[in-house]
């Protein structure tokens, strides 16, 4: 597994193996020793239980979260992809690999005790120093490609919810008027609490609402989400050249991790209004 730590830094900077510029900040990793668990299952299934949810069976014993509940989900679809993770397990237990379980025990255990309400407002505060939206004053060639790949996914949220958004080399950020900021909220507030956390886990990994929501609306894939989070880094790779072991790691595990950021969003979404949505286009 792998730690983090972070710093301001011009875009002309050249960055080592396992760093990253974003928003004009270096995001660097660094290893640290994760403790290792042998498999101790054979069979992993699942059933329902009371109330409609559903629960992981490993063997005979009922699969719980770190502080000691019943694992259940609320859909049959959420149990077999979280099934499927413990079934791919090899000898020893990966638990870094299981981003769809450690949702759910997110959810399920709610460590920092956070309400829907809160996960909403963090969303919106995250907007207003969203990634696509900073914008840097050069090298030129990154001015332009920001400009080319950015701009048409801050229109596209424009449209589809008649907001403003907008970008600026400042900072702070954009001035985002307040009718938008509620607009996006409203729009927030028709997900249920478990899809919330996985699309605030989607944001973090994108460092983006505003890609996280082409992403779940399904305007970008989930390839073109990444790539266009990663467009700082990916300049600074034409301009010196790829660290393939580094840089292609990062790739397939931001990759993964988006991926089942949105499949779970997906999975939570009990309400049938966010799926007409997405039947729309």
């Amino acid at each position: 597994m792998l730690g983090r730590f972070w710093a301001r830094a011009p875009a002309g900077l050249r960055l080592g193996m396992g760093c990253r510029l974003r928003g004009g900040t270096v995001e660097c990793r660094r290893p640290y020793p994760a403790a290792e668990r042998k498999k101790f299952y054979q069979n992993v299934t699942i059933s329902q239980g009371e109330g409609g949810v559903f629960e992981i069976n490993l063997d005979r014993r009922k699969l719980k979260t770190p502080q000691g509940k019943l694992f259940t989900v609320p859909s049959e679809a959420l149990a077999i992809a979280v099934a499927t993770e413990w079934e791919s397990q090899g000898e020893v237990l990966q638990l870094f690999t299981m981003h769809l379980t450690t949702l759910c025990n997110t959810t399920l255990d709610n460590p920092t005790q956070r309400t829907k309400e809160q996960l909403i407002r963090s969303a919106l505060k995250f907007l207003e120093t969203d990634a696509v939206c900073y914008r840097m004053e050069d090298p030129p060639g990154l001015v332009e490609l920001q400009k080319n790949e950015w701009d048409p996914v801050v229109e596209w949220i424009e449209n589809r919810y008649n907001v403003i958004i907008g970008s600026s080399t400042n900072i702070l950020g954009p001035n985002i008027p307040k009718e938008s900021k509620e607009t996006i909220k409203h729009h927030l507030s028709s997900y249920n609490f478990w899809a919330l956390i996985g699309l605030e886990y989607v944001i973090n990994q994108l460092k983006s609402v505003v890609l996280s929501l082409n992403l779940i609306d399904r305007n970008l894939s989930v390839e073109k989400a990444v790539l266009l989070s990663r467009l700082e880094e990916q300049y600074q790779i034409e301009v010196w050249g790829n660290v393939e072991w580094a840089h292609d790691y990062d790739l397939y595990e931001l990759r993964s991790r988006t991926a089942a950021g949105a499949l779970f969003v997906h999975l939570c979404t009990e309400s049938s209004t966010v799926k007409h949505k997405l039947l729309q286009d």
